[in-house]
C-alpha cells in the first residue's frame, strides 16, 4: 500500500484566506456601482466571518457562501486564472515548494484537502504540482450560484471523513501518511494519519502540537 501527504490549503500553503477569494470576485463585477456595493457588503460582513468561524465552520460556511448568491458559473471560471495570477500565486509560502518536494521524494502521493472553492484553486493545484485534491463546490441552478455548497462540505471532521474514504478507495495506508495544517478546526484531519503536523499554527494548534510533540513547521 502507498502513502500519501494531505494538506490543507489556505493558511498552510498560501497566506490568503476565503474572504481574499471572495473580495477578488466581489471587485470584478459587471459595472463599477455593482463591484462597489458587493465589495462594501464583504467587508462589512469580516467581523461577521471571523467570529461564525470561531463558532462553528459549519455555521461559517452556511454564511459565507451565501455571498456566492447570483455569480454566474461561467464568470467564476473566466476569472480564475486572474485570481491565480494576481492573488494566490503571489501568496503561495516560499517553503511550500521545499515541502512538496521533500514529500513527493518520499514517494507520497500529494492531496490537498481545502474548504475553497474548486473553481478557484484549480490553476493554483497544477502549479502546485498536487495529484489530487478535493474543495468545496457550489450548487448552480441553470448556471446560477444559489449561495449553497454541494455535498461533502469539508470542514473539520469532514475533511477526515473524506481522506478515510479516499485512503480506503485508492490504497493508501493511513499510518504511514502525513498531514499538514494551520487551525486547530483541522484537528480530526491531523489525528487520521500517524505523522500529523502543524504548520504556521494558530495557538491552539501549536499547543496541541507541544503536547503530541508533533513537528511545528513555519514556511512563511
Amino acid at each position: 500500500m502507498r502513502a500519501a501527504a494531505f494538506y490543507d490549503l489556505e493558511g498552510t500553503l498560501v497566506s490568503t484566506n476565503l474572504v481574499h477569494t471572495l473580495g477578488f470576485y466581489a471587485r470584478n463585477q459587471p459595472g463599477l456601482w455593482r463591484s462597489f456595493k458587493k465589495s462594501a457588503a464583504t467587508l462589512l460582513s469580516v467581523p461577521l466571518f471571523a467570529v461564525t468561524d470561531q463558532y462553528s465552520r459549519q455555521v461559517f460556511n452556511t454564511l459565507f457562501f451565501k455571498r456566492y448568491r447570483g455569480e454566474t458559473e461561467d464568470r467564476l471560471r473566466f476569472f480564475a486564472d486572474e485570481l491565480f495570477e494576481k492573488v494566490l500565486k503571489p501568496a503561495v509560502y516560499p517553503g511550500a515548494f521545499e515541502l512538496i518536494a521533500k514529500s513527493r521524494q518520499l514517494g507520497l502521493r500529494q492531496v490537498v484537502v481545502t474548504g475553497a472553492l474548486d473553481i478557484s484553486v484549480a490553476p493554483l493545484m497544477d502549479y502546485l504540482g498536487i495529484d489530487d485534491y478535493v474543495a468545496n463546490r457550489l450548487e448552480f441552478v441553470d448556471g446560477v450560484a444559489t449561495g449553497r455548497l454541494l455535498p461533502p462540505v469539508l470542514a473539520a471532521a469532514t475533511k477526515a471523513s473524506w481522506i478515510r474514504e479516499y485512503a480506503e478507495r485508492e490504497r493508501i495506508n493511513l499510518n504511514d501518511s502525513y498531514a499538514y495544517s494551520d487551525s486547530i478546526s483541522d484537528l480530526p484531519m491531523l489525528s487520521v494519519v500517524g505523522h500529523p503536523a502543524a504548520v504556521n499554527p494558530d495557538f491552539r494548534l501549536r499547543q496541541t502540537a507541544l503536547h503530541h510533540h508533533w513537528p511545528i513547521l513555519d514556511l512563511r
